[in-house]
């Protein structure tokens, strides 16, 4: 018997699918648990379909030679389907639930009334939701304390990143244990206010909308646009966070290309938020001067930018990009 947290995904979807997997993978027993009353047939064929979708995103990875067939068959073993009617008793054995039904308010209010009758009272809630605030979510919670919002990115078992967002009721204990669990399961946890778009989802839906707005301009093919963000835009935020960027390339260039783009296009969607007008009149400049959004003068500056640009070389070798000179 494993002394791993036992983990329920209540709601037998896309999401639930991922997060057994991701527990199983790492030695988990989990619980797919869908709560709708439905006939046994129905029921069994979602039993069906949602196993065989793990087992399916299982055998890809073996494919993609990350394990094998005993292995495949060990983690398809760790995870069990619950209906409504044992559904009450799958709850009452879990350590964490991660609720991941539709995004409706009523439909979340059910599932987590259901989930705060039938788990036990140290076990965490969390959401999944990827558009509801914690502090429209935490309500719904008997003893609210212990719920947050865990948004995944799909997909959930290869995705390394979690956004956690917990309510103001929120236990500092619960943020405590969820981040370790992820942790522990090698999952990069990140927590963020109650705000809508959690961190991602608010950056990258401006990326898509310009990028869509670029092929409506006719600015460039979809082909090339995808390909610039490949290698490109992709290919640096893997080593460089967005804020280490401002700060690696000076605060100052994105003040004057802010303004620039602005004017140029009549639009203020390109108009740079007040913190790079401060730091630009204070000289954070980032790493050039030492300060900017992070502080670079206890550092040794020089270590810093080799290790960055090895992180570079290292991500240019494995694109098979990497040319020996002349």
């Amino acid at each position: 018997m494993s002394d791993k947290p036992v983990i329920a995904a209540l709601g037998a979807g896309r999401m639930g699918r991922g997060i057994a997997l991701v527990f199983a993978y790492a030695g988990h027993r989990c619980l797919l648990i869908d709560t709708k009353p439905r006939e046994p047939a129905a029921l069994d064929r979602l039993r069906n379909e949602a196993l065989a979708a793990v087992e399916a995103n299982i055998q890809a990875l073996e494919a993609a030679g990350v394990l094998n067939v005993s292995q495949r068959r060990a983690i398809l073993a760790r995870i069990d389907f619950a209906g409504r009617e044992a559904a009450p008793a799958a709850l009452a054995s879990a350590d964490v639930v991660f609720e991941g039904v539709p995004e409706r308010l009523d439909a979340k209010r059910e599932a987590f009334a259901f989930a705060s009758e039938h788990a036990r009272p140290d076990a965490i809630l969390a959401s999944t939701t990827s558009t509801i605030l914690s502090n429209d979510l935490a309500p719904f919670v008997t003893r609210p304390e212990r719920f947050l919002n865990a948004h995944w990115l799909n997909p959930a078992f290869i995705i390394p990143l979690v956004e956690l967002s917990p309510a103001d009721v929120t236990s500092p204990e619960t943020v405590a244990r969820m981040k370790a669990l992820l942790e522990g399961i090698g999952k990069v946890p990140v927590v963020c206010k109650p705000s809508p778009g959690f961190i991602v989802p608010r950056i990258q839906t401006l990326a898509m909308n310009e990028a869509a707005r670029m092929v409506e301009e006719g600015v460039a093919s979809v082909e090339d646009i995808d390909k610039a963000t490949r290698y490109g835009l992709g290919f640096r935020f893997a080593v460089l966070g967005v804020l280490e960027f401002i700060d690696w390339g000076g605060g100052d260039i994105l003040y004057y290309a802010s303004r620039y783009l602005t004017q140029a296009t009549g639009s203020e969607r390109y108009a740079a938020p007040a913190v790079i007008d401060r730091n630009m009149k204070d000289g954070k400049l980032g790493l050039g001067s030492g300060q900017g959004f992070y502080d670079f003068a206890s550092m040794d500056r020089d270590a810093y930018q080799r290790e960055r640009l090895a992180r570079f070389v290292a991500l240019l070798r494995h694109l098979d990009l990497l040319r020996p000179p002349a």
